[in-house]
């Protein structure tokens, strides 16, 4: 029953990231050209909660690292997007305190700590992989944010699906030797978004 609640968090996380894919996906293909709707970041962020949510009750870091550091550049987004002003106030803070009030749940007790990167289900050559993992696919986001502030829009270039597809490999490996049916499911279903997405926007160069 437990792992059923874990899970349910885990997998409504990949529903959505999985949801946005395919509107991205869609969209695309309907323009002939690589697009980034308003709802792609919405359901992001959305699904960022969840995940979240989903790696701490694992005790895994490497999932919960990743979230952390693509959360705010999911918020930048929308706000690039004029999106985020229309959000309550309330709302805001809620979704700003969400990651703030793990690192408070963790920092409360050392055995949190230590739990959380030193237990007998994840050796420290896993939870290595798990982290270089997270920081290459999550690098997509950071060069994105880079490359819209640049242009002064939200948009997903050629070196976002490369890191993606890439930081997707990874975490597939990560997932399969834990197994995590969860990540396995969202690693193979990304990575065929991903190449289609790097096949469009090939074409598009040669065109």
């Amino acid at each position: 029953m437990e792992n059923w609640y874990i899970y349910s968090f885990g997998f409504s996380a990949q529903l959505l990231f999985s949801f946005r894919l395919i509107l991205q996906w869609v969209t695309s293909e309907k323009q002939h050209k690589v697009v980034t709707p308003v709802h792609y970041w919405v359901l992001s962020l959305v699904g960022s909660i969840f995940l979240f949510i989903y790696g701490s009750l694992r005790n895994d870091f490497s999932i919960m690292l990743g979230q952390t550091l693509t959360y705010f550049i999911y918020i930048r987004n929308l706000q690039l997007q004029n999106q985020w002003q229309k959000v309550p106030n309330l709302a805001c803070w809620i979704i700003y305190l969400i990651p703030a009030s793990a690192i408070v749940y963790y920092l409360s007790d050392i055995s949190k700590i230590e739990y959380l990167f030193f237990n007998e289900t994840l050796p420290v050559w896993l939870l290595v992989l798990g982290i270089i993992s997270q920081i290459v696919f999550t690098f997509r986001f950071v060069y994105q944010w880079m490359y819209s502030e640049k242009h002064k829009k939200s948009v997903l270039p050629y070196g976002f699906w490369l890191l993606s597809l890439v930081g997707a490999v990874l975490i597939l490996a990560y997932a399969l030797i834990r197994e995590d049916i969860v990540l396995i499911a969202a690693s193979s279903f990304g990575s065929f978004i991903y190449t289609r997405n790097l096949i469009l926007l090939k074409d598009k160069t040669l065109s």
